[in-house]
């Protein structure tokens, strides 16, 4: 048998190791400030090489000098037009793609957030490429791991498409510290025509609490609340152990609170240091939301509700008992 051997030249050396570890980061943020869940994106994607993020929006260079300043980053791309006003996966398709072919990225990482969860299957569209949702783990640069089944299982997928369009999941990496001290360039310049959708407007819920995703503490109530207004028994709670509160899709559907409070595998993802749930029953959907938490407190008046299955701390009574005593008690404090 003859083989031949053949040895790249410097160049094309150089080359191959840029292609095996760039990494691109899509910035989320609202043209103030970074949303915390790409620090934990940032913090994902440096297991795959050199990372570069992409800063899209209106008037949003105070992020860029924000990112700058992250560990782990070594570019960041800026693309600063009002086209990408409300960040409509429309708009921004186009210019990820033409940032795409200019760097030649291996992978394309966003926070599985709702910006994340609408991009990428629509980028992963247009390159002709199968996204990988939710990641809560890297093996290697093929390979990674997810949940499936609502959180029952889990699963680890290798990929054999050229580009990696991935959507990770915030509470399985730890935020990117910093102290870093990156480059920064404008991204590729592109011609955005969205005819398809337009940003209208937005309402932002404002509260004095912690926001939900980030929360050190998070409480949830669940449809043994019965009706909205027995939810100011969390807020007083909330307010006095500086935590978030949330809400089971049960409670959501039924009316009691607005849909961004809802947790679960349709709502948010939160992972805190303590979580107590209020007349939250367990369900599976509720379940995958938030079983990541470090320490999960619940309190039901049935004992056989399954989310005492998923709790280090139970307590059997009624939650319209319970919650003022414990309200009553931190106020002590």
């Amino acid at each position: 048998m003859f083989v031949r051997c053949f040895k790249p030249n410097l160049r094309e050396s150089v080359l191959f190791f840029h292609r095996f570890k760039s990494t691109l980061v899509i910035v989320e943020h609202d043209n103030q400030k970074l949303v915390p869940i790409t620090l934990n994106t940032i913090t994902a994607a440096s297991k795959l090489g050199e990372v570069s993020c992409l800063v899209a929006g209106t008037k949003c260079t105070k992020v860029v000098e924000e990112v700058k300043k992250v560990n782990g980053v070594k570019k960041v791309l800026l693309a600063d037009n009002d086209v990408f006003k409300g960040f409509l996966p429309e708009a921004l398709t186009p210019l990820i793609i033409a940032t795409q072919k200019q760097f030649n990225f291996t992978h394309i990482l966003v926070g599985a957030s709702s910006l994340g969860k609408s991009l990428i299957p629509r980028v992963a569209a247009k390159m002709d490429v199968a996204p990988i949702s939710e990641i809560i783990g890297i093996k290697d640069k093929d390979t990674f791991v997810r949940t499936i089944y609502a959180g029952n299982a889990v699963l680890t997928l290798k990929s054999r498409d050229p580009v990696k369009l991935i959507t990770v999941r915030g509470t399985a990496f730890e935020a990117a510290a910093m102290g870093g001290s990156a480059s920064s360039e404008n991204a590729p310049s592109v011609d955005v025509k969205n005819t398809l959708s337009e940003f209208i407007s937005q309402q932002l819920s404002k509260s004095d609490r912690p926001e939900l995703t980030s929360a050190r503490v998070v409480i949830s109530g669940g449809r043994g609340m019965k009706n909205g207004e027995n939810f100011k028994l969390l807020y007083d709670l909330a307010d006095k152990m500086n935590a978030a509160v949330g809400a089971s899709r049960a409670a959501v559907d039924a009316g009691f609170v607005p849909n961004d409070m809802q947790i679960g595998q349709t709502g948010k993802i939160v992972a805190p240091d303590l979580y107590i749930a209020v007349g939250i029953s367990g369900a599976i959907q509720h379940l995958a939301g938030m079983k990541d938490s470090k320490v999960i407190v619940a309190i039901n008046k049935d004992p056989e509700a399954p989310i005492f299955q998923v709790a280090d701390f139970g307590l059997v009574q009624d939650l319209f008992k319970a919650v003022p005593e414990m309200t009553a008690l931190v106020s002590k404090k």
